[in-house]
């Protein structure tokens, strides 16, 4: 009999495991084990098209459940896992239950950081992680006149965007110097605080969360300089922590998230783990551990974690890229800008389409593209390829960046 594989996670990352499996071949049991009720689903549109209405739940569903059914994927959807025995190759669910695996791959994914002051568990304080949050904070949005939003991240922004073209008044609230701080240079991270006070959002650097006022609902938020701001609806998006519970009972290394390898493999190399709850050399720089939160690196490792359970060969070595929707703006970024010493803009920040590509010691190494697609895909491909493009040439806007390759 072929081996019994579990997956533990109904993330995006777990179930293009599973496909990945069957597409290379595996014929024995596959299982997908899920906390949540629902077909697994997309989860970056919560905080963009599901929240304005463009979206469904049904639109959500990364698979049709024909799928699971074609391809013989058992979904085990509301169901825990609580304890694993490796050794044995048993894993018992929360309600007793044991389930049977030759094979055991992770894909906890990660969960909100909640948000730890006074008033947090008020009325109208929401988050953004999974469909039971962006339902919540869909149906709260009819009357709903002033809102702040605690975190300048992607998340905090898009929701901010959303709630903004609704006409809700709102404020952002950011700890650090700049939006979107981890992610962005500090030119584009002007450019978008920039955006958003344009279309009316007020926008609060350097500034902490001390306290949520209200009686039985959230009426006002008080910031570390005293200001009060009034709100009735409070959307919390901090951050997110890996799931590491399992890995670290299983005594996986675990150093801000499941340490994997360029093939997906754990420090028990019989065991894979992908998605966002993994740390793994940068697949461009292979540089200390990095963990990416994007769809496109659960597709991309859980392909490498399928080949590593097939027994074939496969390092990780796609280029990470994001994107994010805020208005009427499309950012996509690329590549392995850390520690960048060079930036050369090609356009104007005057204008609502631009491009930063960023040097290391004259290499590409990425690019954070406003409104420029064939900008975007140029990158990638340069990128892909390990060539570089002349920062000379390339700032000047009427030279194709293909042209360059």
């Amino acid at each position: 009999m072929s081996a019994r594989i579990l997956i533990v996670g109904a993330s995006h990352a777990g179930v293009q495991l599973a496909a990945a499996l069957r597409d290379g071949g595996h014929d024995g049991p596959i299982t997908v084990v899920g906390a949540e009720p629902h077909l697994p689903y997309h989860r970056p549109p919560l905080s963009k098209a599901y929240l304005d209405g463009a979206a469904t739940v049904a639109s959500l569903a990364l698979r049709p459940a024909s799928f699971y059914e074609a391809k013989g994927i058992e979904l085990l959807l509301g169901t825990r896992i609580e304890k694993i025995d490796a050794f044995a190759g048993v894993a018992l669910t929360e309600d007793g239950a044991e389930l049977h695996f030759d094979r055991l791959a992770l894909a906890t994914g990660s969960r909100v950081r909640r948000l730890a002051v006074p008033g947090a568990d008020l009325a109208g304080v929401v988050y953004l992680r999974d469909l039971e949050d962006a339902e919540q904070l869909k149906q709260r949005l009819p009357g709903v006149r002033r809102a702040v939003v605690v975190g300048g991240g992607f998340i905090g922004l898009e929701a901010a965007a959303v709630l903004a073209q609704r006409g809700v008044e709102v404020s952002v609230v950011e700890a650090g110097p700049r939006l979107m701080g981890r992610a962005t240079t500090p030119t584009l991270s002007g450019w978008f605080a920039e955006l958003h006070q344009r279309r009316g959002v007020s926008v609060h650097l350097g500034a902490g969360v001390v306290a949520l006022r209200g009686e039985s609902a959230v009426d006002s938020v008080v910031l570390d300089d005293g200001a009060v701001l009034p709100a009735d609806l409070v959307v919390v998006g901090i951050g997110v922590e890996p799931r590491v519970e399992l890995a670290e009972q299983l005594g996986l290394a675990v150093d801000g998230g499941i340490v994997v390898d360029e093939r997906a493999r754990t420090s028990d190399p019989e065991i894979v783990a992908v998605g966002d709850a993994t740390v793994m050399p940068h697949p461009l720089d292979r540089t200390s551990g990095v963990r990416l939160e994007s769809v496109q690196n659960a597709t991309d490792q859980a392909a490498v974690g399928a080949a590593t359970l097939l027994g074939t060969e496969r390092l990780h070595q796609a280029v990470p890229w994001f994107w994010s929707d805020q208005f009427d703006v499309k950012l996509q970024m690329a590549g392995a800008p850390r520690g960048h010493d060079q930036v050369v803009l090609r356009g104007s920040l005057e204008g609502d389409s631009f491009t930063l590509l960023l040097y290391r010691q004259g290499q590409l190494v990425g690019c954070e593209c406003v409104n420029a697609a064939a900008d975007f895909v140029a990158v990638r491909r340069a990128l892909a390829a390990g060539v570089t493009l002349d920062p000379d040439l390339a700032r000047d806007p009427d030279v194709r960046l293909k042209t360059l390759l």
